[in-house]
Parts: C-alpha cells; structure tokens; sequence
C-alpha cells in the first residue's frame, strides 16, 4: 500500500472529527479538537481506521478478543491440560515474560531500520504459533516454549502497534488513535475472557478449543496486518544528525523519563494482585468484590479513556502523565485511609476509592507512550518506544513479588513505599521529561 496516500486519507478522516476544528499542525495532519467527550462515540469510527484503515481496526479487534480468550488461562492449561505442576508452570510463564522484556530492544532497533506492520504481524504470528505449540506439546518442554512464543509476541506488541501508528498519524490525532486503540483492546479481551470463561466449564477440550480459536484469531489479524505493508518513509530512514550529541540526547531524555516510569508501571498490579489480596486476606470480604472492583474498573477504562486523551488535547503530555502519578500516590493513600477502617466500611471504602485509582491509570495511559512517540525522533522510534515498555515490563515483572511481600509486613508497609515512589516518578517526570 502507498504510505502517503494511506496517510492522506487518514489526515481526512481526522478532519472529519466532531467540533470546532483548530489549525493544522506546520508539517502534520489537523489535530483532534478539544471539548469533545461528549461525543465519543462519533469519533471512535474515525480514530480507529486513522491508522491502518479498516483492516488494521479489524486486526487489532481480532488480536484482543483472542488474547482474551486465552491469556487468563495460560497457567490453568498447564495445570489441567498438560497436568504439570503450578509452579513448574509459573515458571515457564516466567520464562517468557523475561523472554519478551529481551526481545522487545531487538525489535526497536527493527523499526528504526525502517519496519512497521511486517514486526506487528510478526508479533501476531509468534502468537499464533505459541498457540499451535500447546495443542502438539504433551509436557513441560513444549509449554515452555508456548509461553516463550506468548512472552516475546505479547511484550513486543505494544511497541510494534505504536510504531505503526505514529507512522500513520502525527500530534494530538496519534494521542486519540492510540487511546481509541487501547479502549478497544480492553472491550476485546474483556469479552474474549467472558466467552474463555463460559467455556472452560467444559474441562480439557473446551480449553483446548480455545488454544485452536486463538491460534486462528491470530493468524487471521497478522494476515490482516501484514497486507498494509506500510514502512517508515525514506527521509525519516536517512535522519541522522551530524551531531553525536544531537543523535544521543533525545534519547538520554526518553531514558530518564522511562526510569521515572517504573513506580507508575506497579499501578496495574495493585489492581490484579494488591487489591484481591488485602481485600481477601485483611478485611476477609467475599472475593465478589474484587471480581467487582476488577470489571468497573474495566468499564470505566473503556468508557473514559478515549473522552479524557480528546478532553485534554490543550494540556502538555508531560503535565498530564505528572498528574496521573499524583492522583495514583493520592489514591494509595486512601486506599490505605479506608483500608483501616476494617469490615464492610473499609471494603466500601476500597471500592470507592478504586474509582480515582481508575482516573490516574486512565491518565497515565493516556500520556505516556504519546509523550514518547511526540518527542522521539522519527529514526530513533523504535528504540524510543522500546525503552519506554522495557520500563513499564520491568516495572509490572517485579510487582507481583514485591507487592505481595510489603503487603505481607503490612499495609502501610505497602501504601507507603508505594505512595512514595510513585510521587517522586511524578517529579521527576515533571523535571525531567520533555516538553510536550
């Protein structure tokens, strides 16, 4: 496909959004106007074929709902398909998670050659494959290997699809792309996980029909994908700067800004480990609630993400991405307030407090890949966006351990720290990160 004049189509479709229109940008498409959350739902269409078209919306609809059908249950098919042991099995999980992390500066450096859609669909088709590998594999070995393929196709996705989409989008129109794109991966794998759910009720079989669906779900969106065949144009290829200082400061900034990111990236453990336990082990409520917190906070993602990226387009990302490690200490904080009050107040409280845990998640992921992609220069995109995910896998590998661990001494032992580390990530982003 001709890039440009996939990219001038695009530019239309972002002229086409709802509201007053501000003025294009010196050497880019019209950006998104502000004031627009309260017509979402006339904008999505648009934002979602802005980058790819049609078939890259299919594919990333396809690549969700896939990934949740399977993912969730990763570990429950090792246990009671392949009957390995839990921990064994955690470990090849393990594994692959470390696997992806490594991977994911190797296919930076990929896209900085010039690549775009040819790594996203290969991303997809690892997966693909690691899903092929657990039907054909009868033990620990291939599950390895599966959770491997998983590891390095999942971890590396997140930089292949902003590559693309940057490629294909510029300003404020990328930022909107980008939280559309991630609404509507939490809508797929939200429904993807309801229907593994329904389905796992059917013992082995039923689990190893989802390893076959998957596996077919992601050959079809990587088939979907590589078709654009859309590449980096030659002039962003051929930008070098003369200047080595030139060449390293951007990236040095992106790599301050990235090490500020790893407080922030526990914020998505809290909600998936931290929670459950405190609110199981220390207030001893039903896990209803956590099941409960859990898909609010799904629906509010889905439902704001998108409003609030288009509500503060007037804002700096930098400013945005401060302010959502802000709302994020304050809520922990809280979290530990309504927490000490014990019973059903303090699980009360939790739940309504997990509201505002919400809004900073929402806002960090709203700012942060955008301020990356906004400030890197076009040949270094790649390692930029690399950098930036390296941080936040990092950040999300260690949790777990560390969350459960302060948690067990105690939960101002967890708040705390937490608090903490994420108010200073937000300082320093403030004094650290770029402009933008």
């Amino acid at each position: 496909m001709n890039l440009i004049r996939e990219k001038s189509a695009h530019e239309s479709a972002g002229a086409r959004l709802p509201g007053p229109p501000e003025p294009p940008a010196p050497h880019g498409p019209p950006e998104p106007p502000t004031g627009t959350g309260r017509r979402v739902g006339s904008a999505l269409p648009g934002l979602l074929t802005a980058a790819g078209g049609p078939r890259y919306a299919v594919a990333l609809v396809v690549d969700a709902v896939g990934g949740g059908l399977l993912r969730p249950f990763l570990l429950l098919y090792g246990v009671g398909v392949l009957h390995l042991g839990a921990g064994a099995a955690g470990l090849a999980l393990s594994a692959g998670m470390v696997a992806g992390l490594v991977a994911v500066p190797l296919t930076g450096r990929w896209i900085d050659r010039g690549a775009r859609t040819l790594p996203a669909a290969v991303t997809l088709v690892l997966r693909a494959v690691g899903a092929l590998v657990l039907l054909l594999t009868d033990g620990l070995s291939g599950f390895t290997a599966a959770a491997v393929l998983f590891g390095v196709g999942s971890q590396s996705w997140p930089t292949t699809h902003a590559a693309v989409v940057s490629t294909l989008t510029e300003g404020r129109l990328r930022d909107a792309a980008l939280a559309a794109g991630r609404s509507l991966r939490n809508a797929g794998m939200g429904v993807g996980a309801l229907l593994a759910t329904l389905a796992v009720s059917g013992g082995a079989g039923a689990i190893r029909l989802l390893a076959g669906v998957t596996c077919a779900a992601w050959l079809v969106a990587a088939v979907l994908v590589g078709s654009l065949r859309v590449r980096a144009p030659r002039q962003e290829r051929q930008e070098h700067p003369a200047d080595p200082r030139e060449r390293s400061e951007p990236l040095r900034r992106i790599t301050l800004l990235s090490l500020a990111n790893a407080p922030y990236a526990f914020c998505f453990d809290v909600l998936e480990v931290a929670l459950p336990a405190l609110l199981v082990l220390r207030l001893h409520a039903s896990p209803a609630w956590s099941s409960g917190i859990f898909v609010g906070n799904t629906v509010l993602v889905i439902a704001l993400q998108l409003a609030l990226v288009l509500r503060l387009a007037d804002r700096s990302r930098r400013a945005v991405l401060a302010a959502s490690g802000a709302v994020l200490a304050v809520s922990y904080l809280a979290f530990w307030a309504v927490g000490s009050l014990g019973g059903l107040p303090g699980t009360a409280g939790i739940a309504v407090v997990s509201v505002l845990y919400t809004l900073g998640e929402i806002l960090y992921t709203g700012s942060g890949t955008a301020l990356v992609a906004s400030v890197a220069p076009p040949h270094l995109l790649g390692r930029a966006l690399a950098r930036w995910e390296v941080s936040s896998g990092v950040g999300r590998a260690a949790a777990p351990a560390v969350l459960t661990a302060l948690l067990a001494a105690g939960p101002g032992a967890l708040w705390l720290p937490l608090a903490a580390a994420t108010a200073l990530g937000a300082l320093a982003v403030l004094r650290l990160g770029p402009a933008r």
